[in-house]
């Protein structure tokens, strides 16, 4: 029906059904792309390869592909340290992208029918031509109170979006097997992390280069989701000017923890105090949106989310339990690959992970 193909539903539900080949999953942040290969060996996932390539600060604004070709660039880069052979990737564009809503049309709608009639009622609340829109639906299944209804889920962006993300991929010698939503890819790992059911409410915080986004979910679908303008760049950007360190180099310090006491003391520490700060006033806008509950566990991703002491501090702030969302729990490392490396590395991972999960549904 278009560029996006979403099979939410179907990827958590068959998630053991087969062994991953020849795809791999590429987050294409502001500051980095990732890219994650799987493999399934019985119930256990496992992280075959994976690549964190830096990108400039022009190839992706505000989650739009400035430059396609830097992005290609390091695609390819990436690629080469994951080695193997990859044939089909799985990309996402971001839920802020995104319109979804949720359909009641009746169960006599099949096949390109269905299709038709789901034009029809997305033509009335897109704000956009439909010519211009990338959409794509699922049937849930029946509706509880009316069985001679199906709810349909459908999920609409701009075409722009996709096709730029599409256009990098194929450059770097792949085809864009897959182009999802990244919310989707979060409700991936709750399904592995047995957090998507008992209807409570958890939240992933993923803290990036340029933006905060905090999701929540109940019974594992996302109910909320904001994103607002603040990541790890201002630290990085901080230590750079201030210590002239490249970026680059600031950002694997960080990852590795090797940075020097004295910085740690000077800029990381009051950093992480802002970091708690702004997370808490994500929440506050939360809990006034008038959805009911309370969140049983706040998981943190995101290169930001490695900062040491960042879980304990947002825990004896927010007061509820706050985890780092721990990849290696719910997969192990690969016979080639470091497994310590990788689970420093996890927190960045985590969009990407979720978005390779989906090659087991292929």
């Amino acid at each position: 029906m278009g560029l996006l193909n979403i099979g939410r539903i179907c990827a958590v539900v068959s998630l053991f059904s087969g062994k991953s080949a020849g795809w791999i999953g590429i987050d294409i942040g502001s500051s980095s792309v990732k890219l994650v290969s799987l493999s399934r060996h019985g119930r256990d996932i496992q992280f075959d390869a994976y690549a964190v390539v830096p990108l400039p600060s022009t190839a992706v604004v505000d989650g739009n592909i400035e430059v396609v070709a830097e992005v290609s660039d390091a695609i390819e880069r990436a690629l080469k340290i994951c080695g193997g052979r990859y044939a089909q990737a799985i990309v996402a564009v971001p839920s802020s992208f995104v319109i979804t809503k949720k359909l009641q049309l009746s169960n006599l709608f099949i096949g390109l029918d269905l299709e038709d009639q789901v034009k029809v009622e997305a033509d009335q609340f897109i704000p956009y031509p439909l010519d211009e829109v990338a959409l794509d639906f699922e049937v849930l299944g029946p509706v509880p109170s009316a069985p001679e209804l199906n709810d349909i889920l459908l999920v609409a962006c701009r075409k722009e979006g996709a096709e730029l993300r599409e256009d990098a991929v194929t450059s770097a010698g792949l085809k864009c097997g897959i182009i999802d939503v990244d919310t989707y890819a979060m409700e991936r790992l709750l399904a592995l992390m047995g957090e998507d059911s008992d209807s409570k409410m958890v939240a992933i915080a993923d803290i990036g280069a340029s933006t905060l986004a905090l999701n929540v979910f109940r019974d594992g679908e996302v109910i909320y989701n904001r994103e607002q303008a603040f990541g790890g760049n201002e630290l990085t950007n901080l230590i750079h000017q201030r210590e002239g360190m490249e970026q680059d180099a600031v950002e694997y310090a960080l990852r590795e923890g090797s940075l020097s006491e004295e910085i740690y003391e000077s800029m990381v520490r009051p950093f992480s105090n802002t970091v708690v700060q702004q997370l808490s006033r994500a929440l506050q806008f939360f809990y006034s949106s008038g959805i009911q509950g309370e969140l049983s566990t706040l998981y943190l991703c995101g290169g930001v989310s490695s900062l040491e002491d960042l879980c304990s501090q947002m825990e004896e702030e927010l007061e509820i339990p706050v985890r780092l969302l721990d990849l290696m729990s719910i997969t192990k490392a690969g016979s080639k690959l470091n497994a310590e490396r990788l689970r420093r590395d996890a927190p960045v991972l985590v969009k990407a992970c979720g978005l390779a999960l989906r090659s087991f549904d292929q």
